[in-house]
Protein backbone atom coordinates (compact mmCIF):
# COMPACT_ATOMS: atom_id res chain seq x y z
CA UNK A 1 0.00 0.00 0.00
CA UNK A 2 2.60 2.18 0.82
CA UNK A 3 4.71 1.60 -2.36
CA UNK A 4 1.31 2.79 -4.22
CA UNK A 5 0.97 5.86 -2.46
CA UNK A 6 4.34 6.96 -3.52
CA UNK A 7 4.07 6.05 -6.89
CA UNK A 8 0.21 8.18 -7.28
CA UNK A 9 2.17 11.22 -5.77
CA UNK A 10 5.14 11.05 -7.80
CA UNK A 11 3.24 10.50 -11.34
CA UNK A 12 0.30 13.10 -10.02
CA UNK A 13 3.18 15.92 -8.87
CA UNK A 14 5.22 14.98 -12.72
CA UNK A 15 1.70 15.54 -14.02
CA UNK A 16 0.76 18.48 -13.28
CA UNK A 17 4.41 20.01 -12.91
CA UNK A 18 4.33 21.44 -16.56
CA UNK A 19 1.12 23.52 -16.20
CA UNK A 20 2.59 24.68 -12.55
CA UNK A 21 5.46 25.56 -13.74
CA UNK A 22 5.09 27.01 -17.44
CA UNK A 23 8.38 24.87 -18.48
CA UNK A 24 8.33 24.44 -22.08
CA UNK A 25 9.21 20.41 -21.41
CA UNK A 26 6.08 17.71 -20.95
CA UNK A 27 7.07 14.31 -19.55
CA UNK A 28 5.60 10.84 -19.96
CA UNK A 29 4.18 8.51 -17.21
CA UNK A 30 7.18 8.09 -15.06
CA UNK A 31 8.61 4.77 -14.40
CA UNK A 32 8.90 4.09 -10.96
CA UNK A 33 11.00 1.71 -7.89
CA UNK A 34 12.28 0.85 -5.02
CA UNK A 35 15.81 -0.83 -3.55
CA UNK A 36 16.22 -2.07 -0.07
CA UNK A 37 19.25 -0.21 1.36
CA UNK A 38 20.49 -3.15 2.43
CA UNK A 39 20.73 -4.52 -1.26
CA UNK A 40 23.85 -6.78 -1.88
CA UNK A 41 24.50 -4.76 -4.93
CA UNK A 42 24.90 -1.68 -3.98
CA UNK A 43 28.73 -2.63 -2.02
CA UNK A 44 29.37 -3.62 -5.40
CA UNK A 45 29.36 -0.13 -6.55
CA UNK A 46 32.37 0.64 -4.59
CA UNK A 47 34.22 -1.55 -6.73
CA UNK A 48 32.66 -1.34 -10.11
CA UNK A 49 32.32 2.51 -10.17
CA UNK A 50 34.50 3.79 -7.63
CA UNK A 51 35.18 3.80 -3.55
CA UNK A 52 33.73 6.93 -2.77
CA UNK A 53 30.47 5.70 -4.19
CA UNK A 54 28.01 5.90 -1.26
CA UNK A 55 26.30 3.68 0.14
CA UNK A 56 22.69 4.49 1.25
CA UNK A 57 23.29 4.04 4.74
CA UNK A 58 26.42 6.52 4.18
CA UNK A 59 24.10 9.08 2.60
CA UNK A 60 21.33 8.82 5.40
CA UNK A 61 21.88 6.87 8.78
CA UNK A 62 19.18 3.80 9.31
CA UNK A 63 18.46 3.98 5.75
CA UNK A 64 16.03 1.42 4.65
CA UNK A 65 14.53 1.76 1.07
CA UNK A 66 15.64 4.13 -1.92
CA UNK A 67 12.99 5.57 -4.08
CA UNK A 68 13.98 5.55 -7.87
CA UNK A 69 11.88 7.06 -10.46
CA UNK A 70 12.88 7.46 -14.36
CA UNK A 71 11.03 10.43 -16.20
CA UNK A 72 11.06 10.05 -19.75
CA UNK A 73 11.44 12.73 -22.11
CA UNK A 74 7.85 13.24 -24.91
CA UNK A 75 8.31 11.95 -28.40
CA UNK A 76 8.46 15.31 -29.96
CA UNK A 77 11.44 15.71 -27.72
CA UNK A 78 13.25 12.83 -28.49
CA UNK A 79 12.54 13.37 -32.04
CA UNK A 80 14.17 16.56 -32.53
CA UNK A 81 17.05 15.21 -31.36
CA UNK A 82 17.74 12.66 -33.71
CA UNK A 83 19.52 14.43 -36.70
CA UNK A 84 22.43 17.10 -36.18
CA UNK A 85 25.62 16.32 -34.31
CA UNK A 86 24.87 19.41 -31.63
CA UNK A 87 21.75 18.62 -29.21
CA UNK A 88 18.35 20.41 -30.42
CA UNK A 89 16.98 23.06 -28.14
CA UNK A 90 14.25 20.88 -27.06
CA UNK A 91 16.57 18.13 -26.06
CA UNK A 92 18.29 21.02 -24.18
CA UNK A 93 15.76 22.81 -22.30
CA UNK A 94 14.51 19.33 -21.42
CA UNK A 95 17.60 18.42 -19.64
CA UNK A 96 17.48 21.76 -17.78
CA UNK A 97 13.84 21.69 -16.72
CA UNK A 98 14.11 17.88 -16.19
CA UNK A 99 16.89 18.89 -13.51
CA UNK A 100 14.71 21.27 -12.26
CA UNK A 101 11.78 18.87 -11.64
CA UNK A 102 14.08 16.12 -9.95
CA UNK A 103 15.14 18.56 -6.93
CA UNK A 104 11.47 19.94 -6.96
CA UNK A 105 10.57 16.61 -7.00
CA UNK A 106 13.06 15.29 -4.51
CA UNK A 107 11.72 18.40 -2.06
CA UNK A 108 8.33 17.44 -1.80
CA UNK A 109 9.14 13.99 -1.75
CA UNK A 110 11.40 14.52 1.63
CA UNK A 111 8.68 17.11 2.87
CA UNK A 112 6.15 14.24 2.72
CA UNK A 113 8.44 11.53 4.16
CA UNK A 114 9.06 13.76 7.14
CA UNK A 115 6.05 14.68 7.79
CA UNK A 116 4.98 11.01 8.21
CA UNK A 117 7.48 11.29 10.66
CA UNK A 118 10.44 9.32 9.00
CA UNK A 119 13.96 10.99 7.66
CA UNK A 120 14.64 10.92 4.09
CA UNK A 121 17.73 12.57 1.61
CA UNK A 122 17.80 15.39 -0.25
CA UNK A 123 19.80 14.49 -3.65
CA UNK A 124 20.39 16.47 -6.48
CA UNK A 125 19.88 15.41 -9.88
CA UNK A 126 23.80 15.00 -9.73
CA UNK A 127 25.59 14.54 -6.51
CA UNK A 128 29.83 15.39 -6.08
CA UNK A 129 30.25 14.87 -9.63
CA UNK A 130 34.32 14.78 -10.27
CA UNK A 131 35.27 16.57 -13.09
CA UNK A 132 38.64 14.28 -13.23
CA UNK A 133 37.42 10.97 -13.40
CA UNK A 134 34.20 12.02 -14.96
CA UNK A 135 31.89 10.28 -12.68
CA UNK A 136 29.54 11.04 -9.81
CA UNK A 137 29.38 9.34 -5.42
CA UNK A 138 26.17 8.56 -6.15
CA UNK A 139 24.92 6.85 -9.68
CA UNK A 140 21.20 7.66 -10.04
CA UNK A 141 21.59 4.99 -13.09
CA UNK A 142 23.28 2.14 -10.64
CA UNK A 143 20.19 2.86 -8.20
CA UNK A 144 17.45 2.42 -10.79
CA UNK A 145 19.18 -0.48 -12.06
CA UNK A 146 19.16 -2.13 -8.62
CA UNK A 147 15.53 -0.78 -7.77
CA UNK A 148 14.74 -3.08 -10.85
CA UNK A 149 13.17 -0.59 -13.35
CA UNK A 150 15.63 -0.99 -16.30
CA UNK A 151 18.03 -2.92 -17.57
CA UNK A 152 22.13 -1.37 -19.31
CA UNK A 153 21.99 -1.49 -22.79
CA UNK A 154 24.58 -1.09 -24.78
CA UNK A 155 25.71 2.36 -24.98
CA UNK A 156 25.66 2.12 -21.03
CA UNK A 157 22.18 4.17 -20.63
CA UNK A 158 19.25 2.19 -18.48
CA UNK A 159 16.59 1.37 -20.83
CA UNK A 160 13.07 1.03 -18.82
CA UNK A 161 9.89 -0.12 -20.44
CA UNK A 162 9.53 3.91 -21.61
CA UNK A 163 12.84 3.70 -23.01
CA UNK A 164 16.13 5.51 -22.02
CA UNK A 165 15.80 8.77 -22.99
CA UNK A 166 15.04 11.06 -19.53
CA UNK A 167 15.98 11.88 -16.08
CA UNK A 168 16.41 9.71 -12.88
CA UNK A 169 16.18 10.66 -9.35
CA UNK A 170 16.09 8.93 -6.64
CA UNK A 171 15.47 9.89 -2.66
CA UNK A 172 16.75 7.27 0.31
CA UNK A 173 14.49 7.18 3.16
CA UNK A 174 14.40 4.94 6.68
CA UNK A 175 10.73 4.47 5.57
CA UNK A 176 10.17 0.95 5.00
CA UNK A 177 9.05 0.15 1.55
CA UNK A 178 8.77 -2.95 -0.68
CA UNK A 179 11.41 -3.47 -3.48
CA UNK A 180 10.80 -3.81 -6.49
CA UNK A 181 11.42 -7.70 -8.08
CA UNK A 182 14.89 -7.52 -10.98
CA UNK A 183 13.90 -9.24 -14.32
CA UNK A 184 17.25 -11.55 -15.54
CA UNK A 185 15.53 -10.15 -18.93
CA UNK A 186 17.66 -8.23 -20.85
CA UNK A 187 16.64 -5.49 -22.90
CA UNK A 188 18.87 -4.07 -25.10
CA UNK A 189 19.07 -5.55 -28.27
CA UNK A 190 22.34 -6.06 -29.11
CA UNK A 191 22.47 -8.26 -25.64
CA UNK A 192 19.73 -10.57 -26.39
CA UNK A 193 20.93 -11.11 -29.84
CA UNK A 194 24.06 -9.57 -31.05
CA UNK A 195 21.50 -7.24 -33.13
CA UNK A 196 20.99 -3.21 -33.74
CA UNK A 197 24.13 -1.63 -32.55
CA UNK A 198 22.35 1.87 -33.68
CA UNK A 199 23.28 3.28 -30.67
CA UNK A 200 26.85 3.21 -31.39
CA UNK A 201 26.48 4.23 -34.55
CA UNK A 202 24.70 7.29 -33.48
CA UNK A 203 27.68 9.01 -31.32
CA UNK A 204 29.16 11.63 -32.96
CA UNK A 205 31.87 11.54 -31.03
CA UNK A 206 33.09 8.24 -31.17
CA UNK A 207 33.24 7.23 -27.96
CA UNK A 208 32.27 3.90 -28.26
CA UNK A 209 34.14 0.88 -29.74
CA UNK A 210 33.08 -3.06 -30.27
CA UNK A 211 35.52 -5.57 -30.54
CA UNK A 212 34.99 -8.91 -29.90
CA UNK A 213 31.45 -8.71 -28.42
CA UNK A 214 32.76 -6.34 -25.87
CA UNK A 215 31.90 -2.08 -25.84
CA UNK A 216 34.60 0.25 -24.52
CA UNK A 217 33.10 3.07 -23.69
CA UNK A 218 35.38 6.60 -23.43
CA UNK A 219 34.10 8.65 -21.33
CA UNK A 220 36.21 11.76 -21.53
CA UNK A 221 35.04 11.55 -25.46
CA UNK A 222 31.52 11.84 -24.58
CA UNK A 223 31.89 14.25 -21.71
CA UNK A 224 34.10 16.43 -24.49
CA UNK A 225 30.94 16.56 -26.81
CA UNK A 226 28.56 17.19 -23.86
CA UNK A 227 30.90 20.50 -22.31
CA UNK A 228 33.88 21.42 -25.00
CA UNK A 229 32.22 22.11 -28.45
CA UNK A 230 28.92 24.08 -29.00
CA UNK A 231 27.22 25.04 -25.69
CA UNK A 232 24.83 27.27 -25.81
CA UNK A 233 23.84 29.11 -23.41
CA UNK A 234 19.40 29.89 -22.69
CA UNK A 235 17.36 32.31 -20.07
CA UNK A 236 17.19 29.03 -17.93
CA UNK A 237 20.73 27.36 -18.10
CA UNK A 238 23.64 26.30 -20.07
CA UNK A 239 22.68 23.58 -22.76
CA UNK A 240 25.48 20.97 -21.96
CA UNK A 241 23.83 18.04 -23.65
CA UNK A 242 24.09 15.22 -26.19
CA UNK A 243 21.69 12.23 -25.96
CA UNK A 244 22.38 11.62 -29.29
CA UNK A 245 23.05 7.65 -28.93
CA UNK A 246 19.63 7.66 -27.25
CA UNK A 247 17.23 9.20 -29.86
CA UNK A 248 16.13 7.45 -33.20
CA UNK A 249 17.05 3.68 -31.79
CA UNK A 250 14.94 1.05 -31.02
CA UNK A 251 15.09 1.60 -26.94
CA UNK A 252 14.25 5.41 -27.03
CA UNK A 253 10.93 5.23 -25.73
CA UNK A 254 10.20 1.98 -25.00
CA UNK A 255 11.41 -2.05 -24.72
CA UNK A 256 12.22 -2.64 -28.04
CA UNK A 257 9.48 -4.76 -29.33
CA UNK A 258 7.62 -4.21 -26.63
CA UNK A 259 6.85 -0.64 -26.63
CA UNK A 260 3.27 0.05 -24.22
CA UNK A 261 1.40 2.75 -25.94
CA UNK A 262 -0.88 4.96 -24.15
CA UNK A 263 -2.47 8.95 -24.14
CA UNK A 264 0.80 9.75 -21.75
CA UNK A 265 3.04 8.51 -24.28
CA UNK A 266 2.68 11.47 -26.57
Amino acid sequence: MMNKKFVALITDYVKNYQEKKQTRTTWREPVIGVAAAADPLFPRLKEIIGPNHALPGELLPGARAVLVFFLPFSKSVVASNIAGEESSQEWDYACIETNQLINDLNRFLHDTIVSMGYHASLLPSTYNYDGEKLISDWSHRSVAYIAGIGKFGLHNMLITERGCCGRLGSVITDLELTSTLRTAEELCLYKINGSCQKCLKKCVNQAFTLAEGKVAFDRYRCNEQIYDKIVPEYPIGSGDACGKCMCGVPCSLGIPGKAKKSKSDS
